[in-house]
């Protein structure tokens, strides 16, 4: 108590000593996180610490966590100090504040251990009713409880670690002098052309309002005009690059595609740079840099976390059939990405190399490749990337015929200047193009797919005043989330899944 009275005179010396109350000394205790705590040297620090009981044993050890770690801390309290009703109101999930002195462990899995002084109950937890009990869990189950499944460690860690990729996303931009958009969510756009989209409006669905002609009377909706939540911030994201050069946009999208499926959501994340100037090669480049950067800062920043995951991940494998398991670990894809170039090479010439692998000749594939056109499914692209190359790739220059009107079409009026960039055990992770400067070949391709020309005269308007070539990219932030946490089903990488039929939370 005395060292902590000398700390708050040297540390306040407006404050007369003889008028400090015992609450302002208590006051003076440090609060730490349980990260902290783990790194410091124990010897007999007095300090405050609140979290959740992960367990309670023999009635003097806690496992307490809260949130900031992968790893418990532990409390030790004699039960003999403390009121049997406070003792029996310590359970799993139940959320307390003590105070006390950091020692070192008796025990050999941490250094160190918080003997209790003090302990406040905060939040009572009915050790009856409580589902996260301390034992396994399936994902399926937890899904169902998402609201709680970051109490776990598997979900504690996914989010810990979908935090630090979003941040070095945002770092590696901003490093390289890139500007944040925030693109709009609601929009009269189709970005992509699928119609795949959410309508909004403020309509009462029970007595829609129609025209003489029997249609929709827009005119008395909110925006006077159909609209829906945006599928993409990329063509926004245009506009602002040919004025401030390098732009990125980070934000929600949503797709009304009704694929109930491990790899899609209703809802999710999108980060789509968008560069003056650059081409298809450079954009390649930024992708690749992107990627490799991001999975350099998680190795470095998050190697608890990865570890957890991990293991988790090698104790799966093991009850799989020899034929379906990975052929890395977690830890050993990251590196496998981060040491490899990646291989770059054109759709036609990975045509050829589908048309004559082994597996396409022996009927293995669901989707057999028979001919140059064909729109890749996961399965090629995998077999590419982890049994042929066994490297990343990038694919580039696509048929015109299956991919979007904004492509800048090559010389050969057959392929666009496409990309797209493939990871082991997942597939595609990134697409991209340079996009279509020139103001007659993108009208010209916007009439061929039916795209409203009059309606798009604001994207048109950087053609025709200043136009320069650009280029840029979209990749899925939980698809990359999938892929860093080793996790295989997209709902377990986003804290509120949206998909077909489920909107909880």
């Amino acid at each position: 108590m005395v060292l902590v009275f000398e700390r708050l005179l040297v540390s306040n010396t407006k404050i007369n000593a003889k008028n400090i109350s015992l609450r302002q000394i208590f006051d003076a205790v440090p609060r730490l996180d349980v990260k902290s705590i783990l790194s410091m040297e124990p010897i007999g620090q007095e300090l405050i610490i609140h979290g959740w009981v992960r367990n309670f044993r023999s009635n003097r050890f806690i496992a307490l966590n809260d949130g900031s770690s992968i790893n418990n801390f532990q409390l030790v309290i004699d039960f003999e100090k403390f009121p049997e009703e406070v003792i029996k109101r310590i359970s799993v999930g139940s959320c307390i504040k003590a105070t006390g002195k950091l020692n070192p462990s008796l025990g050999a899995v941490q250094k160190s251990e918080l003997v209790v002084d003090t302990l406040d109950i905060l939040g009572d937890s009915d050790p009856a009713l409580y589902p996260l009990q301390p034992k396994k869990h399936s994902l399926e189950f937890l899904r169902d409880i998402a609201h709680l499944r970051f109490r776990t460690n598997t979900f504690s860690a996914i989010f810990r670690i979908r935090h630090a990729v979003a941040f070095a996303i945002h770092q590696f931009f901003n490093d390289r002098g890139f500007f944040y958009l925030h693109s709009p969510i609601i929009t009269a756009s189709d970005a992509e052309g699928a119609g795949e989209t959410f309508q909004v409006t403020t309509l009462n669905l029970d007595k829609i309002p129609r025209t003489e002609e029997g249609e929709i009377d827009y005119k008395k909706d909110f925006f006077s005009r159909p609209s829906n939540l945006t599928v993409s911030g990329q063509l926004e994201a245009e506009l602002a690059a040919l004025a401030l050069s390098k732009v990125y946009t980070f934000g929600p999208t949503f797709r009304a595609e009704n694929s109930n499926t491990p790899r899609h959501l209703a809802e999710f994340w999108m980060i789509e740079p968008e560069v003056a100037f650059n081409d298809l090669n450079d954009n390649m480049d930024l992708a690749e840099d992107m990627l490799k950067y991001v999975i350099q800062y998680i190795l470095s920043n998050c190697s608890e976390d990865l570890k957890f995951l991990n293991d988790r991940d090698q104790e799966e494998q093991k009850q799989k059939p020899q034929q379906e398991r990975n052929e890395f670990s977690l830890l050993e894809k990251l590196d496998f990405c981060l040491k490899n170039n990646f291989e770059r090479i054109s759709y036609t010439e990975a045509i050829e190399i589908l048309k004559n692998s082994n597996p396409n000749k022996k009927g293995k594939f669901q989707y057999p490749v028979e001919k140059w056109g064909t729109d890749l499914q996961s399965e090629h692209e995998r077999y590419l990337v982890e049994k042929h190359f066994k490297k990343p790739v990038i694919l580039y220059n696509y048929p015109k015929e299956i991919k979007a009107f904004y492509m800048r079409q090559n010389i050969d009026n057959t392929t666009v200047a496409a990309m797209d960039i493939l990871f082991p055990g997942i597939g595609e992770i990134v697409g991209g193009s340079q996009r279509e400067e020139r103001l007659e070949k993108l009208e010209s391709r916007m009439k061929e797919m039916h795209r409203p020309i009059q309606e798009m005269y604001w994207y048109l308007d950087t053609r025709r005043y200043g136009t320069c070539p650009h280029a840029g990219f979209g990749l899925g932030f939980e698809r990359l989330i999938l892929f860093v946490t080793g996790m295989s089903n997209i709902r377990d990488v986003i804290p509120f899944p949206r998909y077909p039929g489920n909107a909880e939370f």
